[in-house]
């Protein structure tokens, strides 16, 4: 049941699936009636909405109306689920869009999500990207909230801080003892492979920034997924900076080591959400707030403490 216009369903429904066709089978409609139903959206407000790509993309003004259209589906499922509090069969569900980076999912955030749905059966439609860029999903309207580096708001959009990620250099004993012997330092940097998430991420150039400022060109690994990206590291494949609450096993088990033990990057993380009233949208600010006290690092000023 849906209470939007059908012509804003079928929008919403074509961005978030990527494709006429996906839309359709999502909303149990024929792909022509997605097109008719976006067509004449795109006449009645005479923009153009979407461009017809693989995957479909919104313009800058669908961009806008995606943003609207976001907040009154969360509001809508909202509305129907009071209705249906007596009858808990037919309660909706909220399904909320969140982008995250990886290393958040990876380790301190699937708990709290975990809690929310147990608690108010909420479902989450989470899309991965780096801290650097997870904003840039909050201005095409793709999502509703995001974990992100970035502390300055979005327009419309209100910041949280969470707390810090702390990533450490690490690798294997035998990696170390082939590049690093000597220490860490540019020569050692410049030749050994290191680990990277994608092409996006910067940590490990941001670290070796830190150490000099030598122009270098390791041989690179791209490796998508922080589980593998740790795994990778403790076969020898390369270094990386990894989050330390990833690495507490395999730092005592001794198949990795740090390349320097006062060595480490902090990321402050910020938990960017629109400026709408939604219980829903509350209940995921409070969990991830209490997620992130008990699980990432407190920085203030200089002095840093666990």
């Amino acid at each position: 049941m849906t209470l939007l216009n059908p012509q804003l369903t079928a929008f919403a429904a074509v961005l978030a699936e990527g494709s006429f066709d996906a839309a359709a089978q999502r909303l149990s409609l024929t792909p022509s009636a997605i097109s008719q139903r976006i067509k004449a959206l795109e006449d009645r407000l005479g923009q153009v909405l979407i461009l017809r790509r693989s995957p479909c993309r919104a313009t800058a003004s669908g961009q806008r109306l995606l943003r609207s259209v976001q907040q009154m589906q969360l509001m809508e499922a909202e509305t129907l689920g009071e209705f249906a509090a007596a009858d808990p069969a037919h309660k909706t569900a909220s399904t909320m869009a969140i982008a995250v980076n990886a290393d958040s999912l990876a380790s301190w955030l699937l708990p709290a999500l975990a809690e929310l749905h147990a608690q108010h059966g909420m479902l989450f439609d989470i899309r991965t990207e780096d801290q650097d860029h997870s904003a840039d999903l909050l201005r095409d309207g793709s999502v509703l909230g995001a974990i992100t580096a970035d502390a300055k708001p979005v327009q419309g959009c209100a910041v949280k801080k969470l707390g810090v990620m702390r990533y450490l250099p690490i690798a294997s004993p035998a990696f170390v003892e082939t590049y690093f012997s000597d220490g860490l330092n540019a020569t050692a940097l410049g030749r050994a492979p290191l680990l990277t998430f994608n092409r996006r991420d910067a940590l490990q150039t941001r670290f070796m920034r830190s150490i000099t400022r030598a122009r270098l060109a390791p041989p690179i690994h791209y490796v998508p997924s922080s589980t593998a990206f740790v795994e990778a590291a403790t076969l020898g494949l390369g270094w990386a900076m990894a989050p330390e609450a990833m690495l507490r096993t395999p730092l005592a088990s001794g198949s990795l080591q740090t390349l320097a033990s006062n060595r480490w990057l902090d990321v402050p993380m910020y938990w960017q959400h629109w400026t709408i009233r939604s219980p829903a949208l509350a209940q995921l600010t409070d969990a991830l707030l209490r997620a992130a006290a008990s699980d990432l690092h407190i920085v203030d000023g200089t002095k840093q403490r666990s």
